[in-house]
């Protein structure tokens, strides 16, 4: 079996994927993309899309109840059939042809099947028919496989067959009752949205909601979860789960039960990286790989991991943004190029560290980027915390008639910039590039004051932030 020769493999045709291989075709080095399933990956079918389309149209049918006028004229629930036809069109039926024909436009090879690494730069791939195929990289080989729902090691899980995030956002049959074990980002929104649906919702935190942000952000979801109907067991943790006929039911610590037709399994992800062969290249199956910021995997100088499995930030914007880097860089090196690697140079994914931003597109929705409080002061920053209540802005007074959000801006005292932006409320996710902005551009707060915001809009907060923190010294 003759090898075909690439440029650059790229191992994983997600968003991710896509974009490292189309990077460095565009700056002229040839490139083929390996898929087992779906070209366009997890996002496109079974993560951001089709969730934020579960998650729209109980939300709109929120925001009008909330704003009189609009509430007289709702008259009914959510239409669940429709809701979820919407949501197939949103997948394309979970069909990549106009994927595929991207792929073709760009100048990118597809060959379909699964991957695994016979040596260094060689991977072959076996296709669903069992026919192999030999790939040989001349400058680099990408791995861009994401991640998977990490199932914990709870006696009985199992065998119940609970969902995980994929299940839950390619739904035919909305269950009656559904119980989520883990509150992050992922928990939060689904119970968001099966409660729209009008499931009864258990969700099942061993500590707060959305760990990790700031504090008021759990704290305020868990409110309106709650007011949703979603009962919400803060400190509760699986300790065993079996059937009992049609329904799944779950022992807590405190010997109490759980039961509903179906278990949804939040708790965390694993890299897809058991079964590349990565032990042929001295690399550990089933580990994240750990790359520099130029997303090369240390120890060698020809094997990318970008996205998920570098365990990074597992976020799709971030994993495209160190995609147009990778590609870029393992261009530049092919070529005999300059490579600009220093903190944020066109080949690094600098803001990987402190300046990530991430929407959680619950009720009411929260959007940060940067540090929190808490982590700006265990890396040793003067920290200024600013709080704000969104509700005391004019334009939240019009966008609804009982505003509820908070904004918290966190501030190197010494360099007076914003290392961190958290903001709550409904419809904030809009917001959140300005903060990221601010944040990644370090822009004094001293030239944040001629940034003149619309009125009456949101936005309007920053200049309450400025004029909290107190008119900096030019």
């Amino acid at each position: 079996m003759s090898a075909r020769e690439y440029d650059l493999i790229v191992i994983g045709a997600g968003a991710v994927g896509e974009n490292v291989a189309d990077r460095a075709v565009q700056r002229g080095l040839t490139a083929v993309i390996v898929e087992a399933e779906l070209v366009g990956g997890e996002c496109s079918y079974w993560a951001c899309m089709p969730s934020k389309t579960l998650l729209r149209s109980a939300a709109a049918l929120r925001a009008a109840r909330r704003v009189g006028g609009a509430r007289e004229a709702v008259t009914g629930d959510v239409d669940v059939a429709a809701v979820l036809a919407r949501r197939d069109g949103m997948v394309h039926e979970w069909n990549d042809t106009s994927q595929v024909e991207w792929l073709s436009g760009a100048g990118i090879d597809l060959v379909r099947g699964h991957a695994r690494f016979t040596g260094e730069r060689a991977v072959t791939v076996v296709g669903a028919d069992g026919a192999s195929v030999a790939l040989v990289a001349r400058h680099a080989v990408a791995v861009c496989t994401g991640s998977a729902a990490l199932l914990p090691d709870i006696p009985g899980l199992r065998d119940i067959e609970p969902w995980t995030s994929r299940e839950a956002t390619s739904v035919r049959d909305v269950p009656k009752s559904l119980a989520i074990l883990g509150a992050g980002v992922v928990g939060a929104e689904i119970a968001t949205a099966y409660a729209g649906f009008g499931t009864t919702v258990t969700l099942l935190a061993r500590s707060g909601v959305l760990g990790g942000m700031e504090p008021f952000a759990g704290e305020l979801v868990t409110t309106s979860l709650r007011e949703m109907g979603v009962d919400v067991r803060l400190g509760a943790e699986v300790v065993a789960a079996r059937r009992d006929g049609g329904s799944a039911v779950v022992t807590l610590d405190d010997g109490s039960e759980v039961t509903a037709d179906q278990v949804l399994v939040a708790t965390g992800r694993t890299p897809r990286t058991s079964d590349l062969g990565l032990e042929t290249v001295g690399l550990e199956p089933g580990a994240w790989l750990d790359v520099d910021d130029t997303l090369r995997v240390r120890g060698n100088d020809w094997l990318y991991g970008v996205g998920d499995v570098t365990h990074r930030a597992l976020l799709t914007h971030q994993g495209k943004y160190q995609a147009r880097a990778a590609g870029d860089v393992i261009a530049a090196r092919a070529k005999g190029g300059t490579i600009d690697d220093g903190p944020w140079g066109a080949h690094v994914a600098t803001a990987d560290h402190d300046a990530v931003p991430q929407v959680a597109f619950t009720d009411p929705e929260v959007a940060s980027v940067g540090m929190t409080a808490d982590a700006a002061r265990d890396a040793g920053i003067d920290v200024q915390v600013i709080d704000y209540d969104l509700a005391n802005i004019a334009g939240a007074s019009t966008h609804a008639d009982d505003y509820t959000g908070r904004v918290r801006a966190v501030v190197d005292r010494e360099r007076e910039v914003l290392v961190g932006v958290t903001f709550v409320g409904p419809d904030v996710a809009e917001m959140l590039h300005a903060a990221t902005i601010a944040v990644v551009g370090e822009v004094p707060l001293s030239r944040l004051w001629h940034a003149v915001p619309s009125y009456p809009t949101l936005s309007e907060v920053w200049l309450r932030i400025l004029e909290e923190y107190g008119r900096p010294t030019p």
